[in-house]
């Protein structure tokens, strides 16, 4: 086997640049790249064909060979780097840790990257979400319907912060994902022949009423703001969850859930 560099400085320029990529949004759009802890995680963005530049790994945690192991049965290659423990803690961001962290190259998620799996497709639309933890039960979501595509409408984080890397489970990898402002996604969707259905609090149509067999958007916003108007009035159809207790919403990706396997029976779960 080939000598591993090894880094037990936190001094380290390689490392400074792998704490600024995790910790500032700002950075990796500069660079492109993105940082990805887990092993789980690690497989998954493999399997989404992602590149991989370098990969650190605690050796008191991990064994080289494991590392290389993955590596192999991949077929690819990526700079091994072992550090510290010391530094291993101030790279990854979880408590409970694996220890590998790796460094990516991010992909384009213009709309145009999209392509269609089915005939008729399934979309989720979400509009300007915040929290990390929604967006990533939202891939969770769609990595389990296998949808199309997710659309990121007026998009307020990045969607490699890695607080969505981790409550998606690594799903951001898995899911064809698009972000773009709200009028582009809106004619992106008309252009492909594309039913929108926007779920809004004012609607007057159950969302099980509505046929979502054909190519159908789901389009949701977040719980505190609802869907802009621009959206609510652009949508070729609005419609509702009905509710029968006190509070008259539920969480984004509760309600994006419901809407997505509502379309995926009338489908036949295709």
């Amino acid at each position: 086997m080939d000598p591993v560099k090894h880094i037990d400085s936190l001094k380290n320029t390689t490392i400074k640049e792998v704490v600024l990529i995790k910790e500032k949004s700002r950075w990796r759009k500069k660079t492109g790249r993105f940082v990805v802890e887990g092993l789980r995680e690690l497989k998954m963005a493999l399997n989404g064909s992602y590149m991989l530049e370098s990969i650190f790994f605690d050796p008191g945690i991990i064994g080289r060979e494991d590392v290389q192991q993955i590596l192999n049965s991949y077929k690819i290659s990526a700079e091994l780097i072992s550090v510290s423990h010391e530094v291993y803690r101030r790279i990854a961001y979880r408590e409970k840790t694996e220890g590998v962290v790796a460094l990516g190259k991010a992909k384009s998620h213009s709309l145009e990257s999209i392509k269609f799996k089915r005939a008729k497709p399934l979309i989720l639309v979400a509009e300007a979400l915040e929290k990390p933890g929604n967006i990533g039960a939202l891939l969770r979501t769609a990595d389990a319907a296998a949808l199309d595509a997710v659309i990121i409408s007026n998009p307020k984080t990045d969607l490699y912060n890695p607080n969505i890397i981790r409550s998606s489970l690594g799903c951001v990898f898995s899911v064809p994902i698009a972000a773009a402002p709200n009028a582009e996604v809106i004619e992106y969707l008309r252009k492909n022949n594309i039913t929108t259905y926007a779920a809004h609090l004012g609607a007057k149509h159950n969302y099980s009423d509505m046929d979502l067999s054909s190519c159908s958007a789901l389009v949701v916003g977040a719980e505190s703001s609802g869907l802009s108007e621009e959206w609510t009035r652009e949508a070729n159809q609005r419609i509702i969850i009905p509710m029968r207790g006190e509070i008259d919403s539920m969480n984004v990706s509760v309600s994006a859930a419901i809407l997505i396997f509502e379309a995926m029976r009338q489908r036949g779960f295709e």
